[in-house]
């Protein structure tokens, strides 16, 4: 068995680990660096057409956006993740693909101009998104799966967004079996829409993210729906409107499961019945995927 960190290991994003074990090539994650690159992913020590299989946490893009990547180069394994991690990726990797496609005939645009710059090529292109989605074997949360012979892998909700886990993996070569498990980006208590993390009972080997690992949470939350209908009530009484820059997926549906308990409890007095605009297709497709995984997803509260 050998295990190589290639992103996501002095940083943030990027979230990439290979896995070579039982003769197979394997990653969990293969996201996209965002942001102010500092520290530059390692390459894939094998060519994307060996890698087995791929397991994914979650589709936030820092931890998925490469996958079509992969595709392009040769990719032909399958993709494992939680179904509504499947589903988010659907729109979440043709997003990426379009963004893409925009910024390189931009640059090519850009350069024409000047005649300093060649012709860009996207990263990927929308086409390599949707090849990429015929890898994916949607899987159900706490059930063991065989992958290959001596590979067992399992999803546990982590909490951190719709679909999200933690994955187990059991390796057995020779008469030995060794779990690892990958904790990918782990979520907190008490959440408005989904699931609080589930713990992991045992492992030999533990692999996990540490955005926070030197920083000690309180308990306290700040009171987001009272908080936010007072600023509801003050803008409307001087005749504004209110706009909430968002992400997409994840933050915007919070948004909306406040303003939904806003109106239910009636705390806009100036203006109840106010109208609610979300002016992102990614979000509004985003909103009916959180809708589809109510029961296996969402907290019972």
């Amino acid at each position: 068995m050998k295990l190589k960190f290639i992103g996501a290991d002095h940083e943030v994003t990027g979230s990439c680990h290979y896995l070579e074990a039982c003769g197979r090539h394997l990653l969990v994650d293969y996201g996209m660096e965002q942001g102010r690159n500092v520290f530059e992913n390692v390459p894939l020590p094998v060519n994307a057409a060996l890698i087995d299989a791929v397991f994914l946490t979650h589709a936030h893009i820092d931890h998925s956006g490469l996958l079509p990547l992969l595709y392009a180069n040769g990719f032909r394994g399958k993709i494992y993740a939680t179904e509504a991690t499947t589903d988010l990726c659907g729109i979440m990797l043709r997003d990426s693909a379009h963004i893409q496609m925009q910024e390189a005939e931009w640059r090519s645009r850009k350069g024409a101009r000047n005649k300093s710059i060649a012709q860009i090529t996207p990263l990927y292109t929308m086409e390599d998104a949707d090849n990429t989605m015929k890898c994916f074997v949607p899987c159900a949360y706490n059930e063991e799966i065989p992958v290959e012979e001596g590979i067992r892998i399992r999803f546990t909700d982590i909490g951190h967004l719709l679909g999200s886990a933690s994955i187990e993996v059991w390796l057995t070569e020779g008469a030995v079996e060794k779990k690892l498990v990958f904790s990918g980006d782990i979520g907190n208590v008490d959440q408005p829409l989904i699931k609080d993390p589930l713990p992991t009972k045992a492992a030999d080997y533990v692999i996990m993210e540490s955005t926070y690992g030197d920083r000690l949470h309180t308990a306290y939350r700040p009171d987001y729906v009272r908080g936010l209908a007072t600023v509801f009530q003050e803008t409307f009484k001087r005749g504004g409107n209110v706009v909430i820059p968002s992400f997409a997926v994840g933050r915007t549906q919070e948004i909306l499961y406040f303003i939904r308990k806003i109106k239910q409890e009636g705390l806009v007095k100036e203006e109840a019945d106010f109208p609610v605009y979300v002016d992102s297709p990614l979000a509004v497709d985003a909103t009916e995927i959180f809708n589809e995984h109510v029961y296996d997803c969402f907290d019972e509260e």
